[in-house]
């Protein structure tokens, strides 16, 4: 007999905190962010978003399900779980300003054909593990333009960063970008936003990236072949609600490509977005069980079994509060403050948010759209408690249940990558 895959119930299976991926929810993302684009355009799911190897075969697609997305990495790590995923080299897109010798050899010599560059000397260092491997490599210059359309939640460019290329410089070192051996100039990387506020900031912000792509492509005085304008695709955070939807964004982009690259409908230059939250966020829901409930000077506050170790770890940039949980319909609300176990004030889901009135010790929440930035962008590790279970469905059936082991194991010769 086919067992319930409702979160709750789960839950009750596996305890908690318990975190459920809904594959089918991730492949339907997959497929709308698909048609909300021009034909042709490549797709990269960011790795960081989630790198649970279940949810990243659902986006790799195959089977007639239709295109699926490529991946984009930033760590042996996240290279792993692409090779454990079925990913070939070839599909994979490497990116990040630190990249270390022994991770660029790793990568070049498992497969890796395509490299993000966020400096010169990032290129030559590509450079150098491509010719330790007797190989060439293609690369993509992540470019910091230094202007911007759109205002959204998260700002990647127009400021001094470690992120990219300083737009304004490409012209004068483009000799040596050209000419570092090992590399192959391939075209450019352009990632100016997340989570852009409505469609019309994020057609602004990417039909501004293409003017931009296009002038680099003047000031390097070569052609692109693969151009990557970034994402910006939006979905709630840990709060109720849907997925955006882009119903304009395919006839504003192609009225923009027309300009700036006439020959782009005959596959030149190639042409990708990229994206996490999108694809990942709302396949995820996280249930965690009360611990206890108290009152402290007038303020009422739940404790629960899943906190910052568990979900969000990034709250320190003040991204990802607070969050919202189910409420019975039957049941009646009442402002109070979900707070994590560890021994620190700043353990906190969410200050006064709406929960259930009647909320008691050993009672379930469920925390919605929190497939992306969960488990692998928290602080695990913290106070050594246990990993959440993460369950992956399909179907109606359970895919997989695991959790993120923590072992020390001993290293040898100072265990530099």
């Amino acid at each position: 007999m086919t067992q319930s895959t409702d979160p709750t119930e789960l839950a009750r299976r596996f305890g908690t905190p318990l975190y459920v991926y809904d594959l089918d929810r991730a492949r339907a993302a997959r497929r709308d962010l698909f048609s909300w684009l021009p034909e042709g355009f490549e797709v990269f799911y960011a790795f960081k978003a989630n790198p649970h190897v279940d949810l990243v075969r659902a986006l790799r697609g195959g089977g007639g399900d239709g295109p699926g997305c490529r991946a984009e990495i930033s760590s042996t790590g996240e290279l792993e779980a692409a090779l454990e995923a079925g990913y070939q080299g070839s599909e994979i897109l490497y990116t990040g300003p630190g990249k270390t010798p022994g991770e660029l050899s790793e990568a070049v010599g498992r497969g890796v054909q395509t490299f993000s560059a966020e400096s010169l000397s990032d290129l030559r260092h590509i450079g150098e593990a491509a010719l330790a491997h007797r190989t060439v490599v293609d690369c993509l210059l992540r470019i910091n333009s230094a202007t911007a359309s759109a205002t959204t939640s998260i700002r990647m460019t127009g400021a001094p960063t470690q992120f990219g290329i300083d737009s304004e410089t490409v012209a004068e070192l483009a000799p040596e970008l050209k000419s570092v051996a090992g590399t192959r100039l391939a075209g450019l990387h352009l990632f100016s936003q997340s989570n852009a506020k409505d469609e019309d900031a994020l057609i602004g912000e990417l039909t501004h990236t293409l003017g931009v792509a296009a002038a680099i492509q003047d000031d390097l005085g070569v052609p692109l072949r693969l151009l990557d304008i970034g994402g910006g695709f939006s979905v709630p955070y840990a709060q109720h609600g849907g997925r955006d939807s882009y119903p304009k964004l395919r006839t504003e982009l192609e009225a923009a490509l027309d300009v700036h690259f006439p020959s782009w409908r005959e596959g030149t230059p190639r042409l990708a977005v990229e994206s996490g939250r999108y694809l990942a966020g709302d396949c995820g829901t996280l249930v965690t069980r009360v611990s206890n409930v108290k009152v402290s000077r007038g303020k009422k506050f739940v404790i629960a079994d899943a906190g910052i170790n568990t979900f969000g770890g990034m709250s320190g940039l003040g991204r990802l509060m607070p969050v919202t949980v189910h409420v019975p319909v039957d049941g009646g609300t009442e402002k109070a403050s979900l707070v994590g176990p560890l021994c620190t004030p700043g353990d906190v889901l969410g200050r006064q948010i709406e929960l259930p009135a009647d909320v008691r010790d050993g009672d379930l929440l469920a925390i919605p759209n929190t497939g992306a930035y969960g488990p692998t962008s928290s602080l695990l590790m913290f106070l050594g408690r246990p990993a959440p279970v993460e369950v992956a469905v399909s179907g109606g059936e359970v895919v997989s249940a695991t959790r993120i082991a923590h072992v020390r194991t001993p290293v040898e010769n100072g265990g530099r990558r």
